[in-house]
């Protein structure tokens, strides 16, 4: 961690929310002349939404990405209308759009058992075509998660993100001095002086137990999947939901939103992320917030004291801390500024992240034209 200008700096790891996939339909097969048979069409390529599946497992499992349908089965004596193609299934989350390479946007699938279509099989060769098959369609396309905000704001209830996004945005979200003022994501954008417009979403508040579905529980969980930053928001005099639950410290509440997130589903904690310690008006609250900071910058001696079952495998790497207040708006104009910096910034690294795999994709392309052309030209060996 670094120190610039009163801002704390972290660095921060990639969520991955875009995938790219090559995709072709089976070749038909062949038909029989004599006969008048016609070939079985080439099998399709489907994608189909299905609960629990992350675009990091189709990158993990499938490391080329390439997806083809089964090859239709030649006519024959036996059987003068060919078996067609096996089709390719292939599971995909929730919440995603499908958008070719370049550009036109092929359909959406949001919700489990949803599938569609994105490359057809080649039809079987038939008396129309001298017997002869045609090959399947092929595309390049990518994975998009849909996102509802560029930021989602993520704390627990009281933590003050409604009012936090009144001031930063041009929301209204309803406010009150009770939890879970918040039912439902409220968006606001933030316009700079440049005219560019960053969209924000104060989520409803998560709860101890989220990931069991507790208080919004999924429903809220399932929204930050749709951002592509985090906002934590936390009380820096500490969190308690009712006399009935127990006291947490600024510092413990950071540890069980992370545990709530990692539960649900751990490349949450890959997303880049920025802290803002709210309600720094308070009495105090400078020196709860030089404490806060140090028990981010050395974990241990706080963990230790903690149960098992609050610590997540690891911390949240925070990009910024900011310490703000939404009733005074102290530290707001920063708090702009840092959002659009790590928006930018995060930004240029996809873009080179980009350029590097097209520059790879060509190199590979290349080779290959290479090594054909070679074995063109080599003169073949009399038998």
């Amino acid at each position: 961690m670094v120190r610039s200008g009163g801002v704390l700096f972290r660095k921060y790891g990639n969520f991955i929310d875009n995938v790219r996939l090559y995709v072709k339909g089976g070749t038909g097969g062949m038909g029989l002349p004599r006969l008048g048979g016609q070939g079985g069409t080439g099998g399709d390529v489907w994608l189909m939404a299905k609960n629990g599946v992350t675009l990091k497992n189709i990158k993990d499992k499938f490391p080329n990405k390439r997806f083809i349908g089964g090859t239709g089965g030649n006519s024959s004596v036996h059987s003068l209308k060919g078996q067609p193609g096996t089709d390719c299934q292939v599971s995909v989350p929730p919440g995603i759009a499908i958008v070719t390479g370049d550009g036109v946007k092929v359909g959406e699938l949001d919700k489990e058992g949803e599938k569609i279509r994105v490359a057809r099989g080649g039809l079987g060769g038939s008396f129309s075509t001298d017997f002869l098959p045609s090959k399947g369609q092929k595309r390049i396309i990518h994975l998009d998660m849909k996102l509802i905000s560029d930021v989602g704001i993520v704390g627990f209830p009281n933590a003050g993100k409604s009012s936090l996004l009144s001031k930063i945005s041009h929301a209204k979200p309803q406010i009150a001095e009770y939890a879970f003022t918040t039912l439902k994501p409220e968006l606001g954008k933030i316009v700079y002086s440049d005219y560019k417009q960053i969209s924000v979403a104060d989520l409803p508040g998560l709860i101890e137990g989220a990931h069991f579905n507790k208080g919004m529980g999924h429903k809220f969980l399932k929204h930050i999947e749709r951002t592509k930053h985090l906002l934590f928001v936390v009380d820096v005099m500490g969190f308690q939901l009712s006399y009935k639950t127990p006291y947490r410290s600024a510092f413990e509440t950071i540890q069980l939103l992370t545990m709530e997130l990692q539960l649900y589903n751990k490349e949450l904690l890959g997303k880049p992320a920025l802290l803002a310690v709210n309600k720094m008006d308070l009495p105090n609250a400078d020196q709860k917030f030089q404490q806060l900071v140090k028990q981010i910058e050395n974990p241990a001696e706080s963990l230790k004291l903690l149960p098992d079952d609050m610590i997540p495998d690891r911390p949240i790497e925070f990009k910024y801390i900011l310490p703000v207040s939404a009733a005074t708006g102290q530290g707001l104009d920063n708090l702009k500024s840092c959002i659009r910096k790590s928006i930018d910034e995060q930004a240029d690294i996809e873009l080179r992240e980009l350029t590097q795999e097209r520059l790879q994709s060509l190199q590979t392309e290349s080779s290959q034209t290479v090594k054909r052309n070679l074995k063109k030209s080599l003169p073949r060996a009399d038998h």
